[in-house]
């Protein structure tokens, strides 16, 4: 049954109010990524508001499905930010009509986006030099999360204790996956690929590292960067494939 007709169930059945397992229930046929951590992160984003019982037990109206269901359907088709969806949700409350969507072709794909984040990193990582607090600011975390993120490897800080460009570009990501329910533990495959690839790198530019040519050298790092760049855009074109290929 589609999202807005058991939604519409749910209003139909008054003011009676769900409990956080039936609400997934109410989701998962439309949205079968969403999980009860995904549900409690969108409640401390602030994106809805459960009743509690008194034994603090979380308690969800009709509209609150609704709104669940529109967050989750923004994400999914349009790719909006919640920040956006913030937006979208109380310009409906208003009354007014929420913000354009944008539309399928002005998205970028995977490998766009592929692009676009190794630029981003490229370009901050000699320059940026964080404290803690200036990099959870800037990522948009909390320290619990960063204090996690740490412990599964998945951000490093430098030996003077600051962080690079590119520690606040995966702080960046990692956040954005957590607002989909990915949580660090689930990212620990991501780290391990990564460091496969790495080694693989490793193996082609080690022997030029090694030369006493100071250009030969220099060339090693260059080649390291076009192995990685090339390395990323292979693995957002294989992601692509795969999702085409479920469709």
């Amino acid at each position: 049954m589609p999202a807005s007709r058991r939604t519409g169930e749910a209003r139909r059945r008054g003011d009676e109010l769900l409990s956080i397992g039936a609400v997934l229930a109410f989701l998962r046929d439309d949205f079968p990524e969403v999980t009860i951590s995904k549900i409690r992160f969108l409640e401390a984003e602030g994106l809805v508001e459960p009743q509690r019982t008194p034994s603090g037990y979380r308690k969800f109206s009709a509209a609150d499905v609704e709104r669940l269901a529109y967050v989750l359907r923004m994400q999914r088709d349009h790719y909006l930010p919640l920040r956006v969806i913030r937006e979208h949700l109380d310009a409906i409350e208003r009354g007014e009509q929420p913000p354009a969507l944008p539309g399928a072709e002005s998205r970028p794909g995977p490998l766009e986006e592929a692009d676009r984040e190794l630029a981003t990193a490229a370009a901050g990582a000699g320059g940026v030099r964080l404290g803690r607090a200036e990099l959870i600011a800037a990522a948009e975390a909390q320290e619990r999360e960063l204090v996690e993120w740490e412990a599964y490897g998945l951000v490093q800080p430098g030996p003077d204790g600051g962080y690079d460009g590119e520690a606040l570009q995966i702080a960046r990501l990692v956040a954005e996956l957590g607002r989909f329910g990915l949580e660090p533990r689930h990212l620990r495959a991501m780290k391990a690929a990564a460091e496969r690839e790495v080694a693989l790198v490793e193996q082609v530019v080690a022997p030029l590292r090694r030369h006493r040519n100071p250009q030969t050298r220099a060339h090693a790092e260059a080649t390291a960067r076009e192995l990685a760049t090339l390395s990323v855009r292979l693995h957002a074109a294989m992601v692509q494939a795969g999702l085409r290929s479920r469709s």
